[in-house]
């Protein structure tokens, strides 16, 4: 890497990763199409900003998003904290299914190792947890993967206190990743209290609510064809409302002469040093931008100001459809 970011450490004893890291899930089509070779070039472009934290899952894509980052990492795999995720299975009729069976980590975990091309993974969280299977038998399976030497570093994803606390019992984990932005606190902000009495930290994926909180979005054809336009906040009848809320920080991105997207960030990056922001993008200025964040520094009064006008409840819309929440904070 060819520079030097502020860093945060995961965990108490994890390692330490640059302060915002990068979601890779965007180069996987979600947001609109991404050919690998900009994949590719988004990555290795993040690598040589300082960005040392990569984010991505054997979901996104069905094993598409790992291939894509395995192609950026080779040669330059020292030095990189890679982060992967299991337990979303592909169903019929285009439906998720989760499995957290022992054997299925095993099978998910050699899966993802080859398509990576790497021999081990840093950072390796359950995706979605399985309410059919405990999370000790779950986590206990990762474990095994520790004692192999072929993961470091045990997590969760959308898991509550409750589940936080019995896998922590099982195996030390490194951290929680939950969603985590102006546009949604009242989850992470609750997990973040149990986080923070168990030494785990928080990794908030999504920081940027999806891009409404860039301002870029400035009607619904801007998202007409790509995942968002599912989403209930930027639903018809919610999305006018939420834009409303966005323009306090263009108003506060004009004043400090930086980007909405920069205020969005400092927002999560002041809310303590446990929590590593990773936003995601197809666009290599858009890493910029987004490491820009780095360098804008939130007054005690702005962070109160923004915390008030996006008060929790003051979103309309849930951040998932009915069935995508069904499968988030167990």
């Amino acid at each position: 890497m060819s520079k030097n970011l502020p860093a945060r450490r995961l965990g108490k004893g994890g390692p330490m990763v640059s302060a915002i890291g990068l979601g890779c899930m965007s180069l996987s089509g979600v947001y609109g199409q991404s050919s690998d070779e900009n994949g590719v070039a988004v990555i290795q472009h993040a690598l040589d900003a300082g960005v040392n934290f990569l984010d991505t899952s054997d979901m996104y894509g069905w094993g598409h998003n790992e291939t894509v980052v395995g192609k950026a990492l080779k040669g330059r795999r020292d030095g990189v904290i890679l982060a992967s995720k299991f337990g979303q299975t592909k169903g019929e009729g285009g439906k998720n299914g989760v499995n957290g069976k022992p054997e299925y980590v095993i099978e998910a975990c050699e899966a993802s190792l080859k398509r990576m091309g790497v021999e081990v993974i840093d950072l390796y969280y359950v995706h979605r947890i399985d309410p059919s299977v405990p999370i000790e038998d779950t986590v206990g399976a990762m474990a095994k993967l520790v004692q192999q030497g072929k993961v470091k570093h045990l997590g969760l994803c959308e898991a509550k206190p409750e589940t936080v606390r019995r896998a922590h019992k099982t195996h030390p984990l490194a951290a929680l990743q939950t969603e985590y932005s102006l546009l949604y606190r009242e989850e992470a902000e609750e997990s973040l209290k149990t986080t923070r009495e168990l030494g785990i930290s928080f990794v908030a994926y999504s920081p940027l609510g999806r891009s409404l909180l860039t301002a870029n979005v400035q009607s619904l054809q801007d998202v007409a064809g790509d995942r968002r336009s599912d989403h209930p906040r930027f639903a018809a009848e919610n999305f006018e409302h939420n834009r409303e809320l966005v323009k306090n920080i263009e108003v506060l991105a004009r004043d400090k002469g930086c980007k909405p997207a920069q205020i969005a960030l400092a927002w999560v990056l002041a809310q303590g040093e446990d929590i590593v922001p990773i936003p995601g993008t197809k666009q290599v200025a858009r890493v910029d931008e987004n490491l820009g964040a780095l360098a804008v520094t939130l007054s005690a009064a702005e962070v109160a100001h923004l915390s008030r006008v996006f008060a929790k409840g003051a979103t309309s819309g849930t951040r998932y459809p009915a069935g995508g929440m069904k499968g988030v904070y167990i």
